[in-house]
C-alpha cells in the first residue's frame, strides 16, 4: 500500500490479471501468484485484477477477495495494485473493497454499476457514497458501457473530481475517443485516466492519459510495457511500431469473449495449469482457434517469453 498516498504514482502499463481456474473451476492461486510474478519480471507497472478480463461476475465474493489478497501478498509493494472491487449491488461492493483495503491494495477501481442502468445523479451517488465509506482510499471510476449498459458522463466525472477528495481517475473502456478527451478537458492533467480499450492506449498517452488497464498485458507484458516507455522517453517511432504490432494479439484476445483466448494462450505457453473459463463463458470453439493459432503466430514477435515462469517447472 505504499503507493496508496500517491495515486499519480499509478502509471504505465497496469495489468488486468486474468483469474485462473483449476480444470474443475476452482480459483488457481498457484498459477495467479505465477502470473504476478512473471507480469513484474516482464516488466508492467502495475497490477488489477477482478475488472472485466478477471471473470468477477462468475466469482463470489469470497472468491474476489481471497484472489486480491494473494495477488497484493504476490506484489509485495513492488508496483501499484489497483483491483476492481466493484459490483452491481453496494453491499457487495463495499464488503470486497473494505477486505481489498485491508490486504493493502492502492486504489480501488469501482465499476459503474451494471444491468440497472441508473442514472448520472444516482452514478454520482454511487461514487460518492463508497468513497465517504474509504476516504483513506484513492477510488477510481471503471467506465465500461458495453458490458454495464450505462455510461458514466464526462460532466458527472468532473462533479465527482470537483466534490470528492479521493475520486482520483477513472479507467475508460468506450471506444468513443471524443469521451476521453472531453473528461481530460473538464477535469484537467491532474484527474488520472487509464484506456481500457486496446487500440486507444497509445492514443491516450497523447491526451495527457496515465497509462493503460489493457488485457494485451496478459500475453505480451514486456511490449505493453515497453509502448508506454518508448512514449514517455519520447521514442514515438518505437511507441507506434509496437501499437501497429500487437494488432494480431489484440484480434486474437477478442476472437470470442475476453477472457477465454487469452486463457488459452497463457495455459498453452504453460503460464496457468487450465484454460478454464466459467459458465456462461466456453472455452474457444475449433472455429475460434484456428483464428487464433494465426494470430499468434503473426504477432509471436510481442508475445513475452514464459521461459522460467512455466507452471511445470515449479
Amino acid at each position: 500500500m505504499k503507493f496508496r498516498s500517491d495515486p499519480a504514482r499509478i502509471r504505465g502499463s497496469i495489468a488486468p490479471l486474468m483469474t485462473p481456474f483449476t480444470s474443475d473451476g476452482a480459483v488457481d492461486h498457484n498459477s495467479l501468484t505465477n502470473l504476478v510474478n512473471w507480469q513484474l519480471a516482464s516488466g508492467s507497472h502495475g497490477i488489477s485484477i477482478g475488472g472485466s478480463t478477471g471473470e468477477p461476475s462468475a466469482q463470489t465474493i469470497a472468491e474476489r477477495a481471497e484472489a486480491i489478497r494473494t495477488v497484493a501478498t504476490a506484489i509485495d509493494d513492488r508496483v501499484p495494485f489497483m483491483p476492481g472491487t466493484g459490483s452491481a449491488k453496494l453491499d457487495e461492493t463495499l464488503e470486497l473493497t473494505a477486505a481489498a483495503r485491508d490486504a493493502g491494495i492502492d486504489a480501488a477501481l469501482i465499476i459503474t454499476p451494471y444491468y440497472a442502468r441508473p442514472t448520472q445523479e444516482a452514478l454520482y451517488r454511487w461514487y460518492k457514497t463508497v468513497a465517504d465509506k474509504f476516504p483513506d482510499l484513492p477510488i477510481v471510476a471503471y467506465n465500461v458501457p458495453s458490458r454495464t449498459a450505462v455510461d458514466i458522463a464526462p460532466e458527472t466525472v468532473a462533479r465527482l473530481f470537483r466534490e470528492v477528495e479521493n475520486f482520483v481517475g477513472i479507467k475508460e473502456t468506450t471506444r468513443d475517443f471524443e469521451h476521453f478527451s472531453r473528461v481530460l478537458h473538464l477535469c484537467g492533467p491532474e484527474l488520472l485516466v487509464w484506456s481500457g480499450i486496446e487500440l486507444l492506449c497509445l492514443p491516450l498517452l497523447a491526451l495527457g492519459g496515465a497509462g493503460f488497464v489493457s488485457a494485451t498485458a496478459n500475453i505480451a507484458p514486456a511490449a505493453s510495457a515497453e509502448m508506454f516507455e518508448a512514449w514517455e522517453s519520447g521514442d514515438f517511432d518505437l511507441a507506434r511500431e509496437i501499437h501497429y504490432g500487437l494488432h494480431p494479439l489484440v484480434d486474437l484476445l477478442f476472437v470470442e469473449t475476453n477472457p477465454a483466448p487469452g486463457k488459452w494462450v497463457l495455459a498453452e505457453r504453460g503460464l496457468i495449469t487450465s484454460g478454464h473459463v466459467r459458465s456462461p463463458l466456453i472455452e474457444p470453439t475449433d472455429v475460434g482457434l484456428a483464428q487464433m493459432r494465426r494470430l499468434m503466430t503473426e504477432g509471436e514477435r510481442y508475445l513475452t517469453p514464459a521461459e522460467g515462469f512455466t507452471m511445470g517447472d515449479r
